[in-house]
């Protein structure tokens, strides 16, 4: 009875209490009935009524303030009504009483600045992932000829954000892509992964040469970071069926073509944004049914016991069958039971799919075919 009256009068027109509230509040109840009970099996006089003090603390330690206040109130109330049920008032009791009310305020102050907290982090995790999501937009499902799909594997639960960065856009030029890994984690990655972005986003549109990009992305980054700070990058370009790739110091992306994975190593190493980087474009055929997975280092580096996860060993099994979007989805659980779902870096990941060459027209061919197809 006393408890659905203490739930009546917290809940009243107020919304639900939490879980961990509700806990909370259980547990003080089912302190003042055990004392209460042990109280009266005692005697008249009364021995444990300085226990109630511990009801207020123990609510506080879950519950909001006015719960505690509730709880203190009661333990406070009933206390004293043991206190006036004795023959003779003891002194201490008196001052036990007294002490109950007292304990009360502290444990509603403890309450009050642990919600606070809460409520703070609660909001910084708001704000964590609403610029997690301006960074990473959402993919496809559709891009130009490509079916498209990206995903972003945190390596802390808590925390969906970091500095690997992703974006896929169909321009005058083709579908471009770019994927990116900047070097350092937090707040302060995610600024730099949001310029990168955003100046991909402009220039993609603006320049037909790949290479006019990476210029113009090293340029944004040298101006955004120190000596030591960089990101590394791979940008991808789907025209007519014919993909290009440029690759500043990032994982090569793999091809998934009948059965094989073939790794897109770039023709020569170029260091990543912000150190200057002179590419060399790898141009290849695609053939309908192709794919192609983009993936930070992250990926690269999941160990467990020392042994790297084997990606190209299990990429076909993983990707190759289903849409895009169940591929990553397996890729994410094979790789999250390899590491028992330890990861010591994000991952982010793109998988697209070439479903054919676009009808009513094509695309320029690359700047750097020129020469060849005049030849």
């Amino acid at each position: 009875m006393l408890f659905g009256v203490r739930m009546h009068a917290f809940q009243s027109g107020r919304r639900p209490l939490s879980p961990g509230s509700r806990a909370g509040l259980g547990a003080a109840l089912v302190l003042l009935a055990l004392v209460s009970a042990v109280e009266i099996a005692d005697g008249p006089q009364a021995h444990y009524i300085a226990l109630f003090v511990a009801a207020p603390f123990l609510a506080a330690a879950l519950a909001p303030w006015r719960v505690v206040l509730g709880v203190g109130a009661g333990a406070t109330m009933v206390g004293a009504a043991f206190v006036l049920a004795e023959e003779r008032v003891s002194l201490d009791n008196a001052v036990s009483v007294v002490v109950i009310a007292l304990a009360t305020g502290i444990a509603a102050a403890v309450a009050a600045v642990r919600q606070r907290q809460a409520e703070q982090i609660a909001e910084l995790s708001r704000l964590a992932a609403v610029a997690q999501q301006a960074v990473l937009r959402p993919l496809g499902p559709q891009v130009g000829t490509l079916t498209v799909a990206g995903r972003y594997i945190s390596a802390t639960a808590t925390a969906d954000i970091g500095g690997d960065l992703y974006e896929v856009i169909d321009t005058p030029y083709g579908v471009r892509m770019i994927i990116g890994d900047v070097r350092g984690k937090g707040l302060d990655a995610v600024r730099l992964a949001s310029i990168v972005l955003g100046s991909y986003r402009h220039v993609a549109f603006e320049r037909a040469d790949l290479r006019a990009i990476v210029t113009d992305l090293d340029r944004a980054v040298a101006r955004s970071v120190g000596d030591e700070d960089f990101v590394t990058a791979a940008l991808v370009e789907e025209r007519g069926g014919t993909l290009t790739i440029v690759n500043c110091g990032h994982p090569a992306p793999l091809l998934l073509r009948r059965g094989q994975v073939i790794p897109l190593e770039p023709p020569a190493p170029a260091p990543p944004l912000g150190f200057m980087p002179v590419v060399r474009p790898r141009v290849e055929r695609l053939e309908p049914g192709d794919r192609l997975l983009l993936f930070t280092d992250g990926l690269g580096e999941a160990r467990r016991d020392g042994e790297f996860f084997p990606t190209a060993d299990r990429a076909w099994r993983l990707l190759g069958h289903g849409t895009v979007g169940d591929g990553l989805a397996s890729l994410e659980t094979a790789l999250v039971e390899w590491v028992h779902g330890r990861l010591d870096d994000d991952i982010a990941l793109v998988l697209m799919e070439y479903t054919g060459p676009r009808t009513g027209g094509g695309c320029p061919v690359p700047s750097w075919e020129l020469g060849a197809a005049e030849a």
